[in-house]
């Protein structure tokens, strides 16, 4: 009994510690947590954050200096979220629709 509740513990844990950090309810050390971000990118997301939360990742790259597709994405895979989304990138949206094949005479 005793090991098993030892065990659901430690699950608990392990999964607490792989949690994701939500942009829009992160303190500075959460976000300072994330690799990819320092104390000059935190200031910059706080700080946009006090106008109002983010909406999406555009709204977030649109407001944060310094913060593109390519770093959102890394950002996202590192553990950061924005309403509990991970980063999709916009240009990959497209891409995945089939083109219409030319006709052949």
């Amino acid at each position: 009994m005793i090991k098993k509740t030892l065990a659901a513990l430690l699950a608990f844990l392990a999964v607490a510690c792989w949690a994701a950090v939500d942009v829009n309810t992160a303190t500075e050390a959460d976000l300072d947590s994330i690799k990819g971000i320092g104390p000059g990118t935190s200031g910059k997301m706080l700080e946009a954050r006090k106008a109002s939360p983010f909406k999406s990742w555009a709204d977030l790259v649109e407001r944060v200096p310094g913060i593109g597709e390519k770093r959102a994405s890394k950002l996202s895979s590192e553990g950061l979220t924005v309403n509990g989304e991970a980063y999709k990138p916009a240009s990959t949206a497209g891409a995945t629709e089939k083109k219409p094949a030319k006709a052949t005479k």
